[in-house]
């Protein structure tokens, strides 16, 4: 049996909250692809109107989660409710309830923003097609392009228009798998404001990102792991509950922090070491076997050391630094080689 870490419980994971107001309730899911478990037995409660971003590595088991909340995948194991249906006996009934914006661009690329809207409007069978389709270009802004081909979008106006499909059917629940990537910052930030007044309206959002930046504007987080929930809560119980002591070296010379930071990692008593524009953080939970690894490096000229508050990135380092790797052990076994449906299951 594997051994799985268990999460941090904190006030901020739904922990407490009646099951009428929690917009996602699921307990144990679990997704195997062969040997492979690419979701190990998540956990995961998401009040109303609340907006969660979902973080991890590449391949950590985040698009499989997503999916299997939406109703596109069936959990191997594990039970819960989405909008307080159940995920495995209403899944159709969930799916007309939830907004999924996928990681890449799924709309015709031939057809306007318009024709677009109105082919998503036609599919879930809306009354007032026009009326919907002018209300979709008219919230995000499309309304001047709306005749202009999806195709020739740039990054940040196709991401406008992949939001405005997932709202036509007025969702209760959006679940956005990496909706900035490769956008510029300003439609980044025009995004997490439009974000922020759906959770206003009442809107539950569960949103997979890779930048701290976004993390930061999320009312909770939960971090995954080679398919494991390894921590959940608002960016201030994380922070305190992985209890990290962090050293920032700042250096003249940008080749000695290249040489600190080699001879620092995997030292006893660092759990992570990592790079911040000019300086290094080096971070572990052992105070005391910290000074001591570092002790070594403290002389010299051009060499400053400093206590720096940790912040989410150092915490998500060490997390997955003292995880093990069961994806690689599961690759690893010769009698059940990876199949190329395993490599593509934990996205």
């Amino acid at each position: 049996m594997t051994e799985r870490s268990a999460p941090t419980t904190l006030p901020g994971d739904g922990a407490g909250s009646s099951a009428s107001d929690l917009a996602i309730d699921v307990r144990g899911l679990t997704k195997r692809y062969g040997q492979r478990t690419v979701v190990d037995h998540v956990d995961l409660q998401l009040g109303r109107g609340r907006i969660c971003g979902f973080l991890g590595p590449n391949g950590s088991g985040k698009t499989t989660t997503i999916r299997m909340l939406c109703g596109l995948l069936t959990p191997d194991e594990g039970e819960g409710r989405c909008l307080g249906l159940d995920m495995r006996q209403r899944a159709a009934e969930i799916k007309r309830q939830v907004g999924y914006m996928t990681q890449r661009f799924g709309l015709y690329e031939d057809l306007s923003i318009r024709q677009n809207l109105d082919f998503i409007a036609r599919l879930f069978e809306l009354d007032a097609r026009p009326r919907r389709v002018d209300e979709a270009l008219e919230r995000l802004g499309l309304k001047t392009r709306q005749d202009q081909l999806a195709g020739a979008l740039s990054g940040g106006w196709k991401q406008r228009l992949a939001l405005a499909a997932c709202l036509l059917h007025d969702p209760r629940l959006l679940l956005l798998d990496e909706p900035t990537a490769g956008v510029d910052p300003k439609a980044r930030r025009d995004f997490w404001d439009e974000i922020h007044r759906l959770a206003a309206d009442g809107i539950t959002v569960l949103v997979s990102t890779h930048y701290m930046d976004e993390a930061e504007r999320c009312h909770e987080l939960a971090y995954i792991a080679y398919g494991r929930l390894l921590a959940r809560g608002t960016q201030r119980e994380i922070i305190a509950q992985a209890g990290l002591t962090v050293w920032a070296l700042h250096a003249d010379d940008p080749q000695r922090l290249t040489a600190v930071s080699a001879a620092l990692n995997g030292a006893e008593g660092v759990l992570s070491v990592a790079a911040f524009g000019s300086s290094l953080h080096v971070a572990g939970q052992d105070a005391v076997a910290l000074d001591r690894a570092i002790a070594p490096h403290r002389a010299g000229d051009g060499l400053r050391w400093a206590r720096a508050e940790a912040n989410l990135e150092d915490v998500f380092i060490s997390l997955i630094s003292r995880t093990p790797d069961n994806f690689e052990a599961a690759t690893a076994t010769p009698s059940h080689p990876a199949r190329p449906t395993d490599r593509a299951g934990a996205r």
